[in-house]
């Protein structure tokens, strides 16, 4: 319901379908790269095709979807702000999440180069780094109560995040309010990398 806004539908792991789409899509002033998986493997059982997954969804898509829009922002010789969905896992090691908490670790490391490589072009670039938040992935890997009620008991606020506290946050990073922010991450994690 936002005027302006297109959405397009692919799988952004295939490289030449992303490209292609990306590509005719724009001008873009404004980016959010917000796909991700959470394939959960404890590290002994970790597999192969769930590694590639996690890679080529979580950092490679976000690598690649970005190089389009920034190069057409240059192109256009405009602004913009790029912010990456991050997550705490980046900060903190998590059972059975070896990989995911890998994918997030390199995606805020790529958003720092990105925010240092993009700053001379007036392109900010910035994660949003959120607790579980309440959509169908968390739901789904998170609907354990006794593994739910382990990490609510370590986030200081006693919940895990809704979808608009993260929008929230990402809007805030998109908007000139913002305007000297780059190279960050912005922890919407209810303090839990701080118990």
């Amino acid at each position: 319901q936002c005027p302006g806004i297109e959405t397009l539908c692919l799988d952004l792991a295939d490289w030449d379908a992303a490209e292609a789409a990306v590509s005719a899509a724009g001008p873009f002033q404004l980016l959010v790269n917000n796909a991700a998986v959470a394939l959960l493997e404890p590290f002994l059982e970790v597999t192969r095709a769930a590694l590639q997954r996690s890679f080529d969804v979580n950092l490679q898509a976000v690598l690649h979807v970005s190089q389009i829009v920034a190069r057409q922002m240059i192109a256009q010789g405009v602004p913009g702000v790029i912010v990456n969905v991050s997550s705490q896992a980046s900060h903190r090691a998590l059972r059975d999440h070896a990989v995911y908490c890998s994918t997030k670790s390199a995606l805020d490391m790529l958003s720092k180069v990105m925010a240092m490589e993009l700053g001379p072009h007036k392109i900010r670039v910035n994660t949003v780094n959120p607790t579980v938040v309440m959509t169908d992935m968390g739901r789904n890997n998170w609907s354990d109560p006794q593994k739910s009620a382990a990490m609510i008991n370590r986030i200081p606020l006693g919940k895990f995040a809704e979808v608009d506290d993260v929008v929230n946050s990402i809007l805030f990073l998109l908007s000139d309010k913002s305007a000297m922010t780059t190279g960050s991450s912005l922890m919407v994690d209810g303090g839990f990398l701080v118990s």
